[in-house]
């Protein structure tokens, strides 16, 4: 029996879409459900960064493409996945406190939860407490994750192959457009 359920398939597959399909249909049908999702940002018709977004509709920077302009800032890590300058500051405010509030405060399984983590990539990984956070979580007796991950592709990242090897997650591969 697996409890977690995770997504996988090149960008631009509708893993996402898919996610956000999934989450309204819990919803309607009463389950609960808490987390995130990301979500391209474009201008002119570019893709010039991603937002991450809560269910709830809070949104917040992940990563924007860096303004030529702009110089690093002093005394302050910059991490970087590609042309994207991750805003690791703003993910972490909006994304961790979501960890949180999972589960009762009991831990009775009459509240179990489905918390939606999209995703788990280079991104995100750069967050040593997202990273503990999403253990715990996938430990976590009080709700199931439904999450998306990257495509092995490259060096493998430590997180993703974790999640991806556990018994209890079964990985389903997206492959086409979703309607």
């Amino acid at each position: 029996m697996f409890k977690h359920v995770f997504l996988t398939g090149p960008p631009g597959v509708g893993k996402t879409t898919l996610v956000q399909k999934a989450c309204e249909a819990l919803v309607s049908s009463g389950v609960g459900a808490e987390g995130f999702y990301t979500e391209e940002v474009r201008e002119g018709g570019r893709r010039v960064g991603f937002d991450v977004v809560t269910l709830t509709g809070a949104r917040g920077h992940l990563s924007r493409i860096r303004d030529s302009r702009d110089s690093q800032p002093h005394g302050r890590r910059e991490y970087t996945v590609g042309q994207y300058v991750v805003d690791l500051p703003s993910f972490e405010n909006l994304a961790l406190p979501l960890f949180r509030n999972i589960g009762s405060a009991d831990g009775s399984s009459s509240s179990r939860k489905v918390f939606v983590i999209d995703e788990i990539g280079k991104m995100e990984l750069f967050s040593q407490s997202f990273i503990r956070a999403v253990r715990q979580t996938l430990d976590s007796s009080s709700c199931t994750i439904l999450g998306t991950i990257p495509i092995p592709k490259g060096k493998p990242l430590g997180l993703v192959e974790e999640v991806r090897n556990r018994r209890d997650v079964k990985v389903f591969t997206a492959g086409g457009v979703i309607a």
